[in-house]
Formats: structure tokens, sequence, C-alpha cells
């Protein structure tokens, strides 16, 4: 069962609407979270929540994203949290706009913030939701990530953070092998 919910992203109002962190927007977007108090602590802002008589905690390092380990560890360390009982939210360049994947432990498929993390717990075997950000037609995907959504998608973004709710609930509840039906369905169709 997933105890601790991390969003990764950047700190900072220059990246607040950029597509790395998608993963905070859903955070802050949440209605379990919303209203949650957030304290500064383990390098990070976090809080605790209940749903469905389930104490869980939510994490959105302050480290930058390449650094992400640093504060998801201690907080997973203090609370005694396995790996395994961690979701890691985060933006996903192969996955397109509008769709999620969820899968448990594997490759990291060069995403620096699941390479800290992973770094810093010693596995890799912790569960991810994977909001698909698109791949820029050309320049860098370094670019692409640290840049704003398209106006489209800023228009879509609402709908697609309330869409993204329940699958992220659903994780917590049932289990990352319940949630694979999310996976590669367009949740704006």
């Amino acid at each position: 069962m997933i105890q601790l919910i991390v969003g990764v992203g950047n700190p900072g109002p220059e990246y607040a609407q950029t597509r790395h962190n998608i993963a905070w927007m859903l955070l802050d977007a949440s209605p379990l979270f919303r209203n949650s108090v957030w304290k500064n602590k383990f390098k990070g802002l976090y809080c605790e929540a209940t749903h469905k008589n389930k104490k869980l905690y939510a994490l959105k390092p302050l480290t930058y994203m390449n650094l992400s380990g640093e504060s998801v560890q201690p907080l997973a360390s203090f609370y005694k949290i396995e790996p395994a009982e961690i979701l890691v939210i985060h933006d996903e360049v192969d996955i397109p706009f509008g769709q999620v994947h969820f899968k448990m432990g594997g490759g990291l498929a060069g995403h620096n913030g699941l390479k800290s993390i992973a770094a810093c717990l010693g596995t890799n075997d912790f569960a991810r939701m994977r909001i698909g950000v698109g791949k820029p037609v050309h320049g860098s995907v370094a670019n692409w990530v640290l840049g704003a959504f398209s106006k489209d998608e800023q228009i879509q973004m609402p709908l697609l953070l309330e869409k993204l709710h329940d699958p992220m609930l659903n994780c917590v509840v049932e289990g990352i092998a319940k949630v694979g039906i999310y996976n590669k369905k367009n949740l704006l169709a």
C-alpha cells in the first residue's frame, strides 16, 4: 500500500507552470491535499492527509528535480516508509499530453529526479505515476520540460488535473497493479 506520494518538481515562480512541475500542479490541485497544512522539513514541503481511513503523506522536494532523493529518503526513513510504499509522480516526455501511465520499479528513462530518488533509496523499486507532457518536435528535451505548456495545453490543464486525481488515489487504495487500466488511455478524450 502506498503511504507516501512524492511530486517531483522545481521550486520558484519561474518553474511553477512548466512541464517539469506537473506533479506539483497535481498535488496543489488535489482536494485531498489542497487544504492540508504543508510543513517545511526534510528539504521539502510535506503534509499529512487521511483517505479512506488511511494516513498518507505528500511531499514536494525543494531540492530541485535533480536532487529529489535528498528529500524523499529522509522523510521515508523518519516515517519508516519502505520504497515499495512510495508513489513518485513525474513528467514523462515519452508519453503524449493527456495520458498517464503507472508502473512499479524498472528503468529510470534518463529522468534525473528518478535517478536521485533511486540512488538515495538504494533501489528502483518504487511506484511511478508518469504524466505525459509529450516530446518537442525540435529543440532540446531540457528546454522542453523547463518550458511552459502550450496555450491549448494550459486551457486543458484544469480538466487534466481533475482527471488525474482519481487514478492517483486509486493507486494509493488499490495498489499499482490495479491502476494499469489508465495506461495509454487519453484522459481528455
